[in-house]
C-alpha cells in the first residue's frame, strides 16, 4: 500500500511539473488595427495618393466631357440633323467607351500597387511581430480570434515598435 501511494504522489508531481512546463505564452495582434494605425500605411497611402494624383485628375475631366456631350446630346439631339446627332451620339459612345477602359486600368493599376505597397508593409509588421515575439519569449501570437482578452492583446506594443522603426528609417 505503501508503495501505491508513493507511486501515486511521484506521478502526481511528475503531471504537474510537466503542467507547468507545458504553460503556454500567447499573445495577440489586431491585424486591421495596426494597418490602421501604423505609420508606414499612412505613408504609403500619401504615396499611392500623389503617384496616382494626376490620373485621377485626367479621369475626372473626362468624366466632365463626357457629362457635357451627354448633356449636350440631350438638349439639342432633336433639332440636329439625323447625320449629326448620329455623329454625335457616336462620338459619346467612343467617349464613354475611353473612360470606361481608362478607368479600368487605373482601379487594375491602383490596386496592384496598393498589393504591392501592402505586401511590403505586412512583411515589416511580420517582422516587428517576430522580434517582440523573441525577446519575451511567446510560443505563440495570433493575429485573428473570436475573443480576446486584454492581458494577451499585444496590438499596442506592435504599433509603437513599427512607428519607433519608422523614425529609425526616416533618420
Amino acid at each position: 500500500m505503501k508503495r501505491w501511494i508513493t507511486a501515486l504522489l511521484v506521478g502526481i508531481f511528475a503531471v504537474s511539473a510537466f503542467a507547468a512546463e507545458a504553460e503556454l505564452k500567447v499573445g495577440f495582434v489586431n491585424g486591421q488595427r495596426v494597418i490602421n494605425e501604423s505609420p508606414q500605411a499612412a505613408k504609403a497611402k500619401k504615396k499611392l495618393e500623389k503617384e496616382f494624383e494626376k490620373r485621377d485628375q485626367e479621369l475626372q475631366k473626362l468624366a466632365k466631357q463626357l457629362q457635357t456631350v451627354q448633356e449636350a446630346l440631350e438638349k439639342n439631339g432633336i433639332t440636329l440633323a439625323e447625320s449629326e446627332r448620329r455623329n454625335k451620339e457616336r462620338e459619346l459612345a467612343d467617349l464613354n467607351r475611353d473612360f470606361q477602359r481608362r478607368q479600368r486600368e487605373f482601379r487594375e493599376d491602383l490596386n496592384m500597387r496598393q498589393n504591392e505597397e501592402m505586401a511590403a508593409i505586412y512583411e515589416r509588421v511580420n517582422k516587428v511581430i517576430k522580434t517582440i515575439a523573441e525577446s519575451d519569449k511567446y510560443d505563440l501570437i495570433i493575429q485573428e480570434a473570436v475573443y480576446v482578452g486584454t492581458r494577451i492583446d499585444i496590438t499596442e506594443r506592435v504599433i509603437k515598435a513599427l512607428a519607433a522603426d519608422s523614425k529609425e528609417a526616416a533618420k
